[in-house]
């Protein structure tokens, strides 16, 4: 078998080579200063592998973000096309129990704050395979979906929710403004951070909303990731990284204004805001707004301190689960995983861990069994697998998801097993009763 790409082996690809560097910021175009962290070189995160690509080395790439000291943005280059990225997508959102209730909890309050009914219409980008906008859906609401890759968006549509195979722009959003398809509630969950050219996305919110419309976006706060030294927040797909200060600055670039923020567990830790078109004359915002952003000054968010000071807490995660794993195969235990997200192969794969620690995982998706994590090259089996091996320890990969996860698999307690997760600390606790 061929090994994987080593460092000062990497194959830079043509948007690399455009933009060396990620040296001007994607919103502002001031240059670029602090470093977050340096990760090395690494695989892209959802470059899962099949059995026949384990002969072939992996290309990887720098995984070094960096901040704009101007508007407080956080970013990666764009080092491969994202049409290559996201065209066909291994992640399905619909099979985590835990986001598809938070899902239906966020429908039925949008229903209720906006007043939507069978004559509105919800457009959602990035809209994955229907998991959100089946629930408006149900409630008679119109909605349409815009979603560029091809296999995520074919289980939308036989979900019965109408999909256009596409990237969400500002050109995109005219197309659907042009043919009466305006949003009364515009949706982008999760989706900010996968945008190499922001402002041509928020360009786009802008364009699509109809007269009165209001547009939500969740991110994962750069607050908590700074705070829990979430390393594996960060990887290739995730282009930026946004503080509340910072998606202020940007909406309102385009004329746009943030007028309420809720902050949410999911992810870690997220923000949900809440968006409209800037009329000429501002609005009172909710006092939550100036909360969070208080908060994030008090944190430092727009002092270079506070990012430098990110890299040691992340170098303490990978060293704690480092010395867990070898303790544990010392000692002659069996350690497996629980999930295959894009998130925890930047962790395995900066913290070099390969079957020699970590002998295999497990994944509810079926699109994600039979493969092989990117660069750590950890097969991916599906649940029954685990019970089968009973293993002594379960690292638990999605650690955000923690809690669904120790539930469905309560039965680890019958072997003596228990769950283990490594952010924001090193934790072992024992399965549920």
């Amino acid at each position: 078998m061929s090994p994987p790409v080593t460092r000062g082996q990497r194959r830079p690809r043509a948007a690399e080579a455009a933009r060396p560097g990620g040296e001007v910021c994607r919103f502002c175009a001031a240059e670029l200063g602090v470093s977050l962290i340096d990760l090395g070189e690494l695989p892209l995160a959802n470059s899962y592998l099949r059995p026949e690509d384990l002969e072939r080395p992996e290309p990887r790439y720098a995984l070094e973000p960096r901040v704009c000291e101007r508007c407080w943005l956080v970013q990666i280059p764009e080092l491969e096309r994202a049409e290559e990225l996201f065209r066909d997508y291994a992640y399905f959102a619909s099979y985590s129990d835990s986001w598809l209730a938070h899902c239906e909890r966020y429908c039925r309050s949008a229903i209720d704050r906006f007043g939507l009914g069978p004559e509105s219409r919800v457009v959602e980008a990035a809209s994955n395979d229907g998991y959100l906008l089946q629930f408006f859906a149900r409630e008679g609401i119109r909605v349409l979906g815009v979603e560029p890759a091809e296999n995520v968006a074919a289980a939308a549509e036989a979900k019965g929710i109408p999909t256009r195979r596409e990237f969400f722009g500002e050109a995109s959003a005219r197309r659907l403004a042009a043919s009466g398809e305006s949003a009364d509630l515009f949706i982008a969950n999760n989706v900010l951070a996968h945008v190499p050219d922001l402002n041509d996305f928020v360009r786009g919110i802008h364009a699509v909303l109809a007269p009165g419309g209001a547009a939500t976006a969740e991110v994962p706060h750069l607050l908590r990731l700074l705070e829990q030294g979430q390393l594996d927040t960060i990887y290739h797909e995730h282009f930026s990284y946004f503080s509340l200060g910072t998606l202020v600055r940007v909406f309102a670039a385009h004329g746009l204004e943030v007028f309420d923020v809720e902050e949410l567990p999911t992810h870690g830790g997220s923000l949900r805001i809440y968006a409209r078109r800037a009329e000429g004359v501002a609005s009172r915002a909710a006092a939550r707004v100036a909360e969070v952003q208080r908060r994030e000054a008090h944190a430092g968010l727009e002092d270079p301190a506070a990012y430098r000071a990110f890299a040691a807490r992340a170098e303490r995660v990978r060293d704690d689960l480092l010395e867990f794993l070898r303790r544990a195969r010392a000692e002659g235990a069996l350690v497996a995983g629980y999930g295959a997200p894009a998130k925890g192969n930047t962790l395995l794969c900066w913290s070099g861990i390969g079957p020699d620690l970590l002998p295999f995982t497990v994944d509810r998706s079926p699109h994600k069994q039979g493969l092989y994590l990117p660069g750590s090259r950890i097969p991916v089996r599906a649940p029954p697998d685990l019970v089968a091996a009973r293993p002594d320890f379960v690292l638990i990969l999605p650690w955000n998801l923690r809690d669904e996860i120790a539930e469905q698999m309560r039965g680890v307690r019958e072997w003596g097993g228990r769950f283990v997760v490594a952010v924001p600390r090193l934790e072992i606790v024992d399965p549920p009763p």
